[in-house]
C-alpha cells in the first residue's frame, strides 16, 4: 500500500460520512492493549478555539521539554497534518505503515461491530502511532463531544472553550443541547476548564458537580488581561489558583485569542506546573495556520478558517479593528451542510467592498455552488473558478494597498494556503 492508497482506503465510505458514537473505536483500542489508557493529556471541545487552544498548550508543553503528540482537526494542506508528533505531521511512510499494522483489528471490529469509519480509524492510528513516542497528548475533539469518536479517551484533562450555535443537525438547536453534548467529554475525576458563558457554563458545571470534577471558569478561577499590538498579536497576564503569568507575548491575531491562550494556560497547570519561562516560550512560539494568517502583501491577504457564524463574525471583527476603514474584499465559500442565509449575514457584518464567490476543489461535491451565495448575497457579489482565480480576482479588486480575505471554509482556506507554499 501506498500512502494515496491509504488515504483512498481510510476515506472510502465518504469525508463527509459519519456513524456517530464511541463504541467501535473503544473497541479497537481495547484489541489494541489500551495504550491510551496509559497516556496523560488534554482533551479540548467547544464551538470556536479548540485548534488555537490546542495549538497553544502543545507549544507549552513543547517548552516544557515534554514529547507532545496533537491531534487536531480538520487538517489544512496536507491530510498527515492531523496526526502531530513534536510539532510536525507524521510521514507519510509512517501513517502507511500504522494503517497495515492496524487492519487487522480494523478487519475484526467490523465482522462484530460494522465498519469503522474514517474518523475513528484515524483516532486509533493516531494513538497507535503516538503512545509509544509522546508523554502528553492534546486531542481535538471533532463533532460535538459526547458521541464523537475521541470521546472514546480519558486523559485526565478536559477543555471547553465555548458554545455557539454550529453543526445543529447532529448536535441540536439550542445552545443548551450543544452545550450538554459538548460537557459529555467530562469523565469522572477529570480536572476542567471552561470559557462557556449563561447557560452553557451552567451546564458544564453541573457535569463537572455529578462527575466530581475539579472546574477552573474563565472570568472566575481564571482571569486573563490583554492589549492588542496590532499585526503583532497580543500581550497579556494570565492568572488561576496558585498561578500567575505577565506580559506574555501572543503571536496570534484576533482578541478572541487571549481567552484561548487563558484556556491553555490553565490546562498546562492542570497538567503540570511549568515555569514561567516555559508559558512565557510556549505562547511566543506558537504558529496556528488559516486562523487571520497573513499570506502576501500588496495587497494583503489573509486568510482565515472559521466556518460558523459566531467564528466569522469575530474574524471580521478583529480584522477590521487592524484594517480600519481600508479597502476589503472577500473570496467565500461554504459547505452545503451549513446555512447560507446565516454566514452571508455573518459575512456581512465584515463591510466589505466585495465578495467572490467560489469553490474548493477538495469539497466538489458538498458545497453550495457560487452562483447561489453570489444570487443570495446581491450587490458586490461575482463568481470566480477554480479558487485560485477567484483569489486573483479579489486581489485585483482589492489594489495594491487593500485587502483580500480568504474565508467560510476551511478546505478553500487549505487550498489557497496549499498554492502560497
Amino acid at each position: 500500500m501506498n500512502y494515496q492508497e491509504a488515504l483512498d482506503f481510510i476515506s472510502k465510505q465518504g469525508r463527509f460520512a459519519m456513524k456517530l458514537g464511541t463504541q467501535r473505536t473503544r473497541a479497537i483500542l481495547d484489541r489494541l492493549g489500551a495504550p491510551d489508557r496509559q497516556m496523560k493529556g488534554v482533551l479540548i471541545a467547544g464551538t470556536n478555539g479548540k485548534g488555537s487552544t490546542g495549538a497553544i498548550l502543545a507549544s507549552i508543553l513543547r517548552a516544557e521539554g515534554h514529547d507532545v503528540g496533537f491531534m487536531p482537526k480538520p487538517h489544512l494542506v496536507a491530510y498527515t497534518e492531523r496526526i502531530e508528533f513534536n510539532g510536525h505531521p507524521i510521514s507519510e511512510g509512517d501513517f502507511v505503515n500504522t494503517l497495515e499494522r492496524l487492519l487487522p483489528l480494523f478487519d475484526a471490529v467490523a465482522t462484530d461491530m460494522g465498519a469503522p469509519t474514517e474518523f475513528e480509524m484515524l483516532t486509533v492510528m493516531a494513538i497507535a502511532f503516538l503512545a509509544p513516542r509522546v508523554d502528553r497528548l492534546v486531542c481535538e475533539v471533532g463533532l460535538g463531544g459526547r458521541l464523537d469518536a475521541t470521546n472514546a479517551l480519558d486523559l485526565g484533562v478536559a477543555v471547553i472553550t465555548n458554545v455557539a450555535l454550529d453543526h445543529q443537525k447532529y448536535l441540536g438547536d439550542t445552545i443548551g443541547a450543544i452545550a450538554r453534548e459538548k460537557a459529555a467529554i467530562i469523565k469522572h475525576g477529570d480536572q476542567v476548564v471552561t470559557g462557556c458563558e449563561g447557560e452553557a457554563l451552567e451546564i458544564v458545571e453541573a457535569k463537572a458537580a455529578a462527575e466530581s470534577a475539579t472546574l477552573w471558569r474563565l472570568g472566575r478561577e481564571i482571569q486573563v488581561e490583554a492589549s492588542g499590538r496590532g499585526w503583532k498579536g497580543h500581550v497579556l497576564s494570565v492568572s488561576g489558583p496558585d498561578f500567575g503569568h505577565h506580559g506574555l507575548q501572543l503571536p496570534l491575531l484576533g482578541g478572541y485569542q487571549p481567552a484561548n491562550a487563558a484556556l491553555a494556560v490553565a490546562a498546562a497547570h492542570m497538567l503540570d506546573s511549568p515555569d514561567d519561562e516555559h508559558i512565557r516560550d510556549g505562547l511566543a512560539a506558537t504558529r496556528w495556520p488559516g486562523r487571520l494568517q497573513v499570506i502576501a502583501d500588496h495587497p494583503r491577504v489573509v486568510l482565515d478558517g472559521g466556518h460558523n457564524p459566531a467564528a466569522m463574525r469575530s474574524a471580521g471583527a478583529a480584522l477590521r479593528s487592524l484594517i480600519g476603514d481600508e479597502r476589503l474584499v472577500v473570496v467565500f465559500a461554504m459547505l452545503s451542510e451549513r446555512d447560507p442565509v446565516e454566514l452571508l449575514a455573518a459575512l456581512r457584518t465584515m463591510r466589505p467592498d466585495a465578495a467572490v464567490f467560489t469553490v474548493p476543489a477538495s469539497a466538489h461535491g458538498h458545497v453550495i455552488e457560487p452562483e447561489t451565495l453570489a444570487t443570495l448575497y446581491g450587490i458586490g457579489s461575482q463568481v470566480g473558478r477554480p479558487a485560485a482565480a477567484a483569489l486573483e480576482q479579489a486581489r485585483s479588486l482589492a489594489g495594491r494597498d487593500g485587502n483580500v480575505l480568504v474565508c467560510g471554509s476551511l478546505y478553500l482556506v487549505g487550498e489557497i494556503l496549499g498554492l502560497s507554499d
